[in-house]
């Protein structure tokens, strides 16, 4: 598919923004190949596990300016339309998503290595907001994503101050779950997707839709909530296993079911 790779290592799927020249940075086509990728990959039930990453120097370099104009006058209309549906795709994705940045994530990139899971980074990344350099305000999810992995004060400073954040930096304060050097991002990173792949796929994406849903609500109605999820997926394939194994004293075999 233009513009976005797509390869697969078992049960991980591989999505790679390919547009190098650019440093991947979003057009509207880009992001449309990118929504159909996800949905193509997850469509195929063998697949438990995603990694999203950029081709050549940079993962994503934010908005590509020559493009912006195909986006129409009404601004929020046409990145509703042309932009939301990636990163609503990777956000409710129904495997988890591992998100490898090699190089430069900048603006929207760094919104978009936010959309996913879990992010690896190369020694070599970098994160930057952007925005305040150019007299505007973070966009595509930055103010509702980064405060989430690493505080409201931590988020400010990135967003007033416009430094820029390295790979290992990224990694103390919890937007990162790990660094590594840059000719073995994808290695590390498969690694970590196999294991999620080996895990209870329904369980796992069901944790997450519990740890977005806990924002909004009490400490009651998430804890009523908790409960109705565990009811809906108890009687699934991979709970039945787990249990089993538990008993057993075996590792558990999931299939994703």
């Amino acid at each position: 598919m233009a513009g976005v790779k797509q390869a697969r290592d078992g049960a991980v799927g591989i999505l790679t923004l390919d547009e190098p020249e650019s440093l991947n940075a979003m057009t509207p086509d880009l992001l449309g190949a990118l929504a159909t990728a996800v949905g193509d990959m997850t469509g195929d039930e063998n697949v438990r596990a995603l990694i999203l990453t950029g081709a050549g120097r940079g993962f994503c370099s934010g908005q590509n300016l020559k493009a912006a104009g195909a986006l129409g006058e009404d601004l929020a209309a046409g990145v509703m339309r042309f932009y939301w549906p990636a990163f609503k795709a990777l956000r409710e994705c129904r495997v988890p998503v591992v998100v490898a940045v090699n190089g430069v994530a900048a603006g929207g990139g760094f919104s978009l290595a936010m959309a996913g899971d879990m992010i690896v980074a190369a020694r070599s990344a970098n994160f930057i907001q952007v925005f305040s350099r150019i007299a505007l305000v973070p966009d595509l999810g930055s103010t509702w994503l980064l405060p989430r992995l690493i505080g409201r004060q931590r988020a400010l400073e990135l967003m007033l101050l416009n430094e820029p954040l390295a790979a290992e930096r990224a990694h103390e304060i919890g937007l990162v779950r790990q660094v590594v050097d840059d000719n073995r991002l994808m290695e590390e990173a498969l690694a970590l997707a196999r294991r999620l792949a080996e895990g209870p796929t329904r369980a796992l994406v069901a944790t997450r839709a519990l740890v977005e849903e806990s924002e909004h609500t009490s400490y009651e109605a998430q804890f009523r909530r908790e409960i109705e999820l565990q009811a809906a997926i108890r009687t699934s394939a991979d709970a039945i296993e787990g249990r089993r194994a538990f008993v057993e004293k075996r590792k558990a075999k999931f299939t994703g079911r």
